[in-house]
C-alpha cells in the first residue's frame, strides 16, 4: 500500500448533509434564490402569455377595423372605371381612390393599402409602383375571397409583393377581406397595420397580469415566512433533542457497562476467585493425604477456574476499561489491548506518559482506538498490532495510529454498507467529524489495515 491509498472516512468534508445543523443564513439564501427563480419563471411565462394575448387582441382589433373600413370607406369608393379599358378614365378613378385612401384610411396604424383582383393583379396600392403587377394569391387570401370572410396574419416581408414594406424594417400585420365594385366584380381589400400596437398592448397586459401575479407570489412568500420560521425552529429543536438523546444514550451505555463490569467483578469474579482458592486448598490436602489422583484432578479444576477468571477479567476490560480517568490514556489503551493479548496477538502500545490532550479529546482517542481494536479482534485475524500516539506535529495535530497485519477488507464495500459488521465505524467517524478531527484508513484485502486519527490542537 502506498501513501496515496489513504481514504478519509471522517473530517470537515465528510459530515453527512442530513447531520449538519440548520443555518439561518443558508436557509434565507436558499429561499431568496428559489423565490428569484420562481419570479423569473413567472415573469417569463407572463411575458409569453401577454404577447400571445396581445397578438390575439391586436389581430381581432385589426380584423374589426379593416372590416368596418372595407364596408364603409373602400367599397363606396370603388367605381366601374377602375376596370375601364380607357386609360384616362381608369387613371382618374385611381387618383380619386388614392385621395380617399390617403385621407380616410392611411394613418399611423394602417401603413399600406392594396386592392387585388382574384387573379392576383394589384388594381390599386398607395405605393404606385405596385399597380398593375401580378402575384399569386396565397391560400388564406383565396379562402377570404371564396368564403367571403375577413382574415389576418403576420406579414411575410420576404414575399415579392411586400418588397416595398421591407424598407420600414418592422413587423406588419396584414388583414384582407372581399369588397365588391358597382358592376359586381369581387376584389380583395388588404391593409397592413404596424405591429407596434401589438407591442404596446403586450406591455399593458404584462404590467397588469405580471404585476398581479408577482405581487401575489411576494405576498404568499411573506405569508409563509412565519410558518417557515416555525418549522425550521422545530427542526432545530428536534436536532438539539436528538443530539441530547445521543449524548444520554452514550452516557447510559457507559453507565450500563460500568454497572455490568462492577456486578461481574464484585459477584462472579470474586466467587470464582474464592472457588479457585478453595479447590487449590482441597488439592493440597488430598496431596498431603497421599491421594495423588484426586489432587491432580483438583489441580486441573483450580486451573480451569483461574483460566475462567482471566477470561472474565479480559472481558471486564473490554466492557468498561476503568483506567481512562483514573490512570490516564496510556493505561486505558494498554487495557484495551489486553483482550488481543489474551488471544495470542502481539500488541505494541507506544503512548507518551502525559499526552497533550483535553479530557474530551482523550475520550475521542480512546473511543476510536476501542472501536478499531474491536474490529481487529473480530475481523482482522492479525498476528501483530501496533498502537501509537504521538504529537503534536508541525500543524498542531496529535496523531493516533493503529496498524495490524491482518486480512484487511474492501473499504468501498464497508463504507457503502456499514451496517454489515462495521456499524461502529460510522459512529466513530461521526464522532471524529463532530470534534473537527480527521479519521483516515488505508487497507486492502490481504494487506492489513492502518488507521490514522488526526486530532487538532
Amino acid at each position: 500500500m502506498t501513501d496515496d491509498a489513504w481514504v478519509s472516512v471522517a473530517g470537515a468534508g465528510t459530515v453527512r448533509a442530513s447531520d449538519q445543523p440548520l443555518r439561518w443564513g443558508r436557509l434565507v439564501g436558499g429561499v431568496v434564490v428559489l423565490a428569484l427563480l420562481v419570479f423569473a419563471g413567472v415573469a417569463a411565462v407572463s411575458a409569453v402569455t401577454a404577447r400571445r394575448a396581445a397578438e390575439r387582441e391586436a389581430v381581432n382589433d385589426a380584423l374589426a377595423i379593416t372590416d368596418v373600413l372595407g364596408e364603409s370607406v373602400m367599397q363606396p369608393a370603388l367605381t366601374d372605371d377602375l376596370s375601364s379599358a380607357d386609360a384616362t378614365r381608369r387613371q382618374a378613378a385611381l387618383d380619386q381612390l388614392d385621395v380617399t385612401v390617403r385621407e380616410r384610411l392611411l394613418s399611423d396604424t394602417i401603413v399600406r393599402v392594396k386592392l387585388w383582383k382574384p387573379d392576383g393583379t394589384i388594381v390599386y396600392a398607395d405605393e404606385s409602383q405596385l399597380i398593375g403587377m401580378r402575384f399569386a394569391l396565397d391560400d388564406e387570401e383565396i379562402e377570404a375571397l371564396d368564403e367571403r370572410v375577413t382574415k389576418a396574419e403576420i406579414s411575410d416581408l420576404s414575399a415579392p409583393e411586400n418588397r416595398f414594406e421591407r424598407s420600414n424594417n418592422r413587423k406588419l400585420l396584414e388583414v384582407y377581406r372581399p369588397v365588391w365594385a358597382p358592376d359586381g366584380q369581387t376584389l380583395l381589400f388588404e391593409t397592413y397595420s404596424a405591429y407596434d400596437a401589438v407591442t404596446a398592448r403586450t406591455s399593458q397586459l404584462w404590467r397588469g397580469f405580471g404585476g398581479i401575479t408577482l405581487t401575489s407570489l411576494l405576498l404568499l412568500l411573506v405569508a409563509q415566512a412565519p410558518l417557515t420560521w416555525a418549522l425550521v425552529a422545530r427542526v432545530r429543536r428536534a436536532q438539539a433533542e436528538r443530539e441530547a438523546y445521543l449524548a444520554r444514550a452514550v452516557q447510559a451505555s457507559d453507565d450500563e457497562r460500568r454497572r455490568i463490569a462492577a456486578t461481574l467483578h464484585d459477584g462472579a469474579v470474586q466467587e470464582l476467585v474464592g472457588s479457585a482458592f478453595l479447590v487449590a486448598g482441597v488439592a493440597d490436602r488430598a496431596r498431603a493425604a497421599g491421594d495423588g489422583t484426586a489432587a491432580q484432578q483438583l489441580d486441573l479444576a483450580a486451573g480451569s477456574v483461574r483460566s475462567s477468571i482471566g477470561g472474565l477479567r479480559s472481558l471486564l476490560v473490554d466492557i468498561y476499561p476503568p483506567s481512562l480517568r483514573s490512570a490516564g490514556l496510556r493505561a486505558a489503551l494498554t487495557d484495551l489491548a489486553a483482550p488481543l493479548r489474551a488471544q495470542g496477538v502481539g500488541v505494541l502500545v507506544e503512548v507518551p506518559d502525559e499526552p497533550e490532550l483535553t479530557a474530551e479529546k482523550e475520550e475521542l482517542v480512546f473511543r476510536v482506538a476501542q472501536e478499531c481494536l474491536r474490529n481487529i479482534m473480530k475481523h482482522a485475524d492479525a498476528e501483530n498490532v501496533r498502537v501509537g500516539l504521538h504529537g503534536p506535529d508541525e500543524e498542531g495535530h496529535t496523531v493516533l495510529e493503529l496498524v495490524d497485519d491482518g486480512v484487511g477488507f474492501d473499504l468501498g464495500a464497508v463504507l457503502a454498507r456499514p451496517e454489515e459488521g462495521h456499524f461502529g465505524l460510522r459512529l466513530v467517524a461521526d464522532q471524529a467529524a463532530a470534534a473537527g478531527a480527521e479519521l483516515r484508513v488505508r487497507t486492502a484485502p490481504g494487506e492489513g489495515t492502518s488507521w490514522r486519527l488526526e486530532v487538532p490542537r
